[in-house]
């Protein structure tokens, strides 16, 4: 018989942690006699993080007595007590290995359903006082697992724990999270995964994903894919950086032109994939660090060839420094090409949306569009200043006329005097959230843009707001992207990426990409995340112990070694920037 042993709360609170401030609701306190469940958690509870934790599908988190003795021995712990993992029931029985998704239990007057695993983070660490804590508890096969209330009522310590139905699949808590973290599933437990109603809404797009990636053809049996978009891209063509040959500069507009590189030895180039970008390594004098920037594929794919596009900002470094030196037949270092911006297959309408030079990328797509006569229904959208700032604007319409189902609509928020209406553009403004709003654009498209910032999170939201699901709407940032540090508030007065504060280290290089800075690796540091941190380049992480792939990003060039060992290696080609440290210079897209 399984039994209700302790009922635990507890309101978020702030909590120091390395310096920082943790806003978290893992710190539960058992609680005596009865305590109503609502649809949303336990009266008295809360959490601090409704990104990770909490909402309907995740109300009620159990933990089992038996894991508790468990990690008692494997720890040394004499000090545990209910609570402790953060979770709302401390129960004897319900095993993970024997708990399935879908499963209902009556306690007292309310009736619960089994929905996911629990997704681990490191705030279960912070805790336990025990850093590598989501590992372990992955690596151990005991998550515990999150509960939906069906019917809200009272519930209390020592109650007997009812079983009123079996989920379908028979798939367990422990499968499952196997299936996601762990190397090793079978497309079958992915399609069983995907057949039970009650799984939560956010493990069946993980699994969607895994399906996704079998179906064409890529699966490895690795789950990280349904964890993160890094571990979906395709493994680069070669390590590194090698040298290609500048076989035309081409200018575009007032500020932006394009270069075509081509294999010193004159053989075809490794395709690139429409949406993909090249990394460069510029070293401008004698004597200093290289700088590294990526530039998205602009040209036709598949071609042997590549072509990438730059735009000349008035302290743009690399940018000036390549049109001011560069000429026909030198040679530039460049890294495979890289990115998860990649069109999609299938026959639903497209829409493409950039202003300036973001049309990069989504020119390579609408290459591939015109290349393979695509009768899809696309939608051409794009901003510019004016004709002087409105690159690749002649090749765009060529491109479209050989689409019989193409619309196009160029905004241009300052026309010249000498840019024509009908022509050259069709609307006078900014292509903006209310002018996407009034499109009545298909909600089964799939939309893909680039710009600004400020552009992509406003019309981001407008294209959610028209009908697109999220999942349908891709977006590719050039510099650093959003942070994700979960429950510690971001600055809003952070500064730009910089040079640790101290003494330089003495280590291999670790250049970020995206954020334009170079450094040298500090053994004082933990690890590549630590550093970033360190040196306020924009980060993503959650469990910090190479559980969730969160941090998992491109490793563009160098090695890496791993302490720990994550619970399940990156992809090929990528690294997990939170428990690994440089073993030669690298460079990461960060």
């Amino acid at each position: 018989m399984a039994t209700l042993t302790a009922v635990n709360v507890g309101l978020p609170k702030d909590v120091p942690w390395r310096g920082r401030t943790v806003h978290t609701g893992v710190y539960k306190q058992t609680v005596h006699g009865p305590r109503t469940v609502r649809r949303l958690n336990v009266d008295g509870d809360g959490q601090g993080d409704l990104g990770g934790h909490g909402g309907e599908q995740r109300a009620v988190l159990v933990y089992q007595n038996e894991s508790y003795r468990f990690w008692a021995e494997r720890l040394g712990r004499d000090d545990l007590r209910p609570g402790q993992f953060g979770e709302n029931f401390t129960v004897e029985g319900l095993p993970d290995d024997e708990v399935c998704i879908g499963d209902r239990y009556r306690i007292g007057d309310a009736t619960f359903e089994v929905t996911q695993p629990r997704v681990t983070c490191y705030r279960v660490g912070l805790r336990m006082g025990e850093p590598r804590m989501a590992a372990l508890l992955v690596a151990h096969h005991r998550p515990g697992f999150y509960l939906r209330v069906i019917e809200e009522g009272e519930v209390e310590a020592g109650q007997e724990i009812v079983k009123v139905s079996s989920g379908p699949e028979a798939m367990t808590v422990e499968e499952i999270d196997r299936v996601l973290y762990l190397p090793g599933h079978t497309r079958e437990q992915v399609e069983r995964a995907l057949r039970i109603p009650a799984l939560s809404p956010g493990w069946q797009t993980s699994m969607r994903t895994l399906l996704a990636q079998a179906d064409a053809g890529t699966a490895t049996g690795s789950g990280s894919a349904g964890l993160t978009a890094a571990a979906t891209a395709p493994p680069p063509a070669w390590r590194g950086f090698r040298p290609l040959t500048v076989t035309r500069i081409q200018p575009e507009s007032h500020s932006v032109f394009s270069l075509s590189l081509a294999a010193v030895d004159g053989s075809p180039l490794p395709a690139g994939l429409p949406g993909q970008f090249l990394t460069v390594k510029v070293v401008t004098e004698a004597g200093a660090l290289p700088l590294i920037r990526s530039y998205s594929l602009s040209g036709e794919p598949d071609t042997g060839t590549y072509r990438i596009s730059v735009k000349v900002e008035p302290r743009g470094a690399v940018g000036n420094h390549l049109r001011a030196h560069l000429r026909t037949g030198d040679t530039l270092e460049c890294a495979a090409p890289r990115g998860t911006f990649l069109l999609s297959d299938g026959d639903n309408p497209v829409v493409l949306l950039s202003a300036g030079v973001g049309v990069t990328p989504v020119l390579a797509m609408l290459h591939a569009l015109a290349r393979a006569e695509s009768t899809r229904q696309v939608w051409w959208l794009h901003g510019a200043r004016d004709g002087t700032e409105h690159p690749f604007a002649q090749e765009c319409r060529e491109l479209l006329g050989h689409l019989p189902n193409a619309r196009s609509i160029v905004f241009y928020s300052k026309p010249a005097p000498g840019d024509r209406q009908g022509v050259d553009y069709a609307e006078v403004g900014r292509l903006s959230a209310e002018r996407v709003l009034g499109l009545g654009l298909p909600t089964d498209a799939d939309a893909y843009l680039c710009g600004p910032d400020a552009f992509m999170g406003s019309v981001t939201a407008a294209l959610t707001e028209a009908g697109l699901t999220a999942p349908r709407v891709h977006s590719e940032t050039f510099g650093s992207g959003a942070s994700l540090t979960p429950g510690v508030e971001g600055r809003a007065d952070a500064p730009a990426p910089h040079r640790p504060a101290g003494p330089a280290g003495t280590g291999p290089e670790v250049s970020f990409a995206r954020s334009g800075l170079t450094v040298f690796w500090d053994d004082a540091q933990e690890s590549l995340l630590e550093l970033a941190e360190a040196c306020d380049v924009p980060v993503q992480w959650s469990c910090r112990t190479g559980v969730c792939h969160t941090c998992e990003l491109a490793l563009l060039a160098g090695t890496v070694a791993y302490a720990p060992d994550p619970v399940e290696p990156p992809a090929d080609g990528n690294a997990l920037i939170c428990c690994s440290k440089p073993t030669t210079g690298v460079v990461l897209d960060l």
